[in-house]
């Protein structure tokens, strides 16, 4: 019922058109959303830069209807990059392919992502390819291989989800290419035919998915927030002698701000991903209608936040 709710939500124009004016509800966007604009955007790469902490920038949005809203997705992700360049940031963005037209052919996806890619290398930058649901796992890593890797092999990536029963498989196929990767437990809820329905398999799975990343993998993202893992990690890099260069944390925008700075200061590296643009609110309410359990995820970490004094 709250998930059906929360969808329900997301897709009410009215809702979003009087949310965007209520500056309350902006307020608590504003603590996980980088603001509407690249400028807000490139505020929010600047200040965490100041604590030594890298980003990754990623314009909202997700599947698109038509040429035109893909296209112009493309063009909204080129002036990012510009920009990014000309104020000395770190040029590093993450991007769904249903945001530049892979649900209406993929000649145009294709062209789209190119062109973002072409422009990222020229500043020497990195773009990851996010995952989203299931079905489309096979399609993204078929169109990342077949399409992209082989000719900017330096400046594309993808992620992958230790949720899913065949990620380890993944994982595998990744070192085999020497492909970057961001292993993440996934956001989505998926039927239990392809996913692991407990989370203790989907830790377990993240674990041994990360390990073998950080032992033979190129340069992983380790995407969590969870401490034990974080640990697990630290504790394997010192035993393996895997140094601190070799791969990074992240974690998403204005959740366990604490604990990401107190990893930068222990010497490991760290990347926020740092969401904007004016689809904040539907963003948010897809995001937890995916999991509800998302809401007590957020507002737990708010909560310990808060007790740290921060």
């Amino acid at each position: 019922m709250l998930r059906k709710s929360l969808l329900y939500l997301s897709q009410q124009q009215q809702i979003f058109r009087f949310v965007r004016k209520n500056g309350l509800a902006k307020k608590f966007a504003a603590r996980f959303v980088a603001g509407e604009t690249i400028a807000t955007a490139c505020d929010a790469v600047a200040d965490l830069k100041a604590k030594g902490i890298s980003a990754s920038l990623d314009v909202l949005g997700e599947s698109v209807h038509n040429e035109a809203e893909a296209r112009e997705t493309a063009r909204h992700y080129l002036e990012l990059l510009d920009e990014m360049h000309r104020r000395g940031l770190e040029v590093n963005v993450s991007v769904k392919l249903t945001a530049l037209g892979q649900d209406i052919n993929d000649a145009l996806c294709e062209e789209n992502i190119r062109a973002i890619l072409t422009r990222a290398r020229q500043y020497d930058g990195f773009v990851r390819l996010d995952m989203e649901g299931s079905d489309y796992t096979q399609r993204t890593i078929d169109f990342f291989e077949q399409r992209l890797f082989s000719d900017f092999p330096d400046t594309v990536g993808i992620v992958l989800q230790s949720a899913l029963r065949r990620t380890l498989d993944d994982v595998d196929w990744s070192i085999a290419k020497q492909c970057r990767v961001r292993i993440c437990k996934g956001a989505y809820l998926e039927p239990p035919t392809v996913a692991f329905p407990d989370k203790k398999d989907v830790d377990a799975n993240y674990a041994m998915s990360m390990q073998r990343l950080m032992e033979k993998g190129r340069y992983p993202g380790l995407a969590t927030h969870d401490e034990k893992l974080i640990a697990q990690a630290i504790a394997f890099a010192k035993a393996k002698g895997i140094a601190p260069d070799r791969f990074e944390f992240q974690m998403l925008y204005g959740v366990r701000r604490d604990l990401q700075e107190q990893i930068v200061k222990d010497g490991w590296r760290m990347r926020v991903y740092v969401p904007f643009g004016t689809q904040w609110y539907p963003y948010l309410m897809r995001r937890l209608a995916e999991r509800p359990a998302n809401l007590a995820f957020i507002t737990g970490n708010v909560m310990k936040e808060m007790v740290r004094g921060r």
